[in-house]
């Protein structure tokens, strides 16, 4: 269902370009921001990884990233989202793209907490009491000197992320299609 609403959305964002040309200044800068997003994604998804990968249903984990916000594989899956989005040089798309991500994870993330408090219980619900769900609380940060590793995890989290960087080459594709006029324009986003 996921895989045919963004490839619905795909083709709805295909029919429409930024208000700005292409290689005007407010455009370039959308989709240079939005290659930032999109790297800072990658590297964060990657860094949580370090300390969840391997680990997620066997123990709560909550030093390192999750000691200061208990979802942020997901919040730098929000960055990378809008940084797709700016792809398209507008910030409206960027904007749609980060909440289309919201809400795809809120709801994923709602199903996780009920798993995670019928399994760890009271343990679980004092970590809820004191740690944001997706917007990081800096003065809760928490982490040992060593952490257990499992580099396979953290390689297959970074390879998923590198998803991300699909969309700058794709995106430049069909933007040169249509200022060729190959793909018909039918509105312009801001």
């Amino acid at each position: 269902m996921l895989f045919l609403m963004i490839i619905a959305a795909l083709a709805l964002l295909l029919l429409g370009h930024s208000y700005w040309p292409s290689s005007t200044f407010v455009h370039e800068a959308f989709e240079n921001i939005g290659v930032i997003l999109i790297i800072v994604c990658i590297v964060g998804r990657t860094w949580c990884s370090l300390y969840i990968g391997g680990r997620k249903k066997a123990t709560l984990v909550d030093i390192g990233p999750y000691s200061i916000m208990r979802n942020p594989l997901y919040t730098f899956s929000f960055l990378g989202a809008f940084g797709v989005g700016l792809q398209f040089g507008a910030m409206m798309t960027g904007l749609l793209a980060f909440l289309a991500a919201y809400g795809v994870f809120l709801f994923i993330v709602l199903r996780e907490e009920q798993f995670l408090a019928d399994k760890f219980g009271a343990e679980y619900n004092a970590y809820l009491a004191r740690v944001p769900r997706f917007w990081p609380k800096i003065s809760l940060w928490s982490s040992p000197d060593v952490i257990e590793v499992y580099p396979g995890r953290v390689w297959r989290t970074f390879y998923d992320a590198l998803v991300f960087l699909v969309s700058i080459p794709l995106l430049e594709f069909i933007e040169q299609w249509q200022d060729a006029g190959i793909i018909p324009v039918y509105y312009y986003l801001y």
